[in-house]
């Protein structure tokens, strides 16, 4: 089965009450169409993950970040291949972000990320979102 390796930017920010939030695009194309996913896309021969992230949020979202802390990286088989996706948190350093190939986006509570229908490669992300959640609420 052919692997796909790809990157995904877990982005985050506050809401309107401070409370932490992120990113997710639905999206517009193929046979996940209107599926919910992190944002992101494959990584070029030659580039770094991080690298990779950076161009694709730039290509898709027109927007600049910085690549945080490495999250995960997701093993998943879907039926057509194999997907390997390395996940990082990250932030907006530059600009506005704007859906260049999306078909909506919207920011969730970190603490209530289900509300939307995550392909299922994403929703393992999410599970490590969740259990990195709990032990930080748990240590403070």
């Amino acid at each position: 089965m052919k692997t796909i390796r790809v990157v995904a930017a877990i982005i985050r920010s506050k809401d309107e009450k401070q409370e932490p939030v992120v990113f997710a695009t639905q999206r517009g194309y193929g046979s996940y169409k209107d599926w919910w996913e992190f944002p992101g896309g494959k990584i070029e021969p030659g580039e770094t993950p991080e690298e990779a992230l950076v161009r694709e949020i730039r290509e898709e979202l027109s927007a600049d970040i910085s690549v945080g802390e490495y999250l995960t990286t997701v093993e998943y088989d879907y039926p057509e291949f194999h997907l390997s996706m390395a996940c990082y948190w990250c932030s907006i350093k530059e600009g506005r972000l704007i859906l260049l190939e999306h078909e909506a986006a919207r920011w969730l509570p970190l603490n209530d990320l289900r509300q939307v229908n995550w392909l299922p490669a994403d929703i393992l992300v999410i599970e490590k979102i969740e259990e990195t959640n709990r032990i930080f609420r748990i240590s403070q």
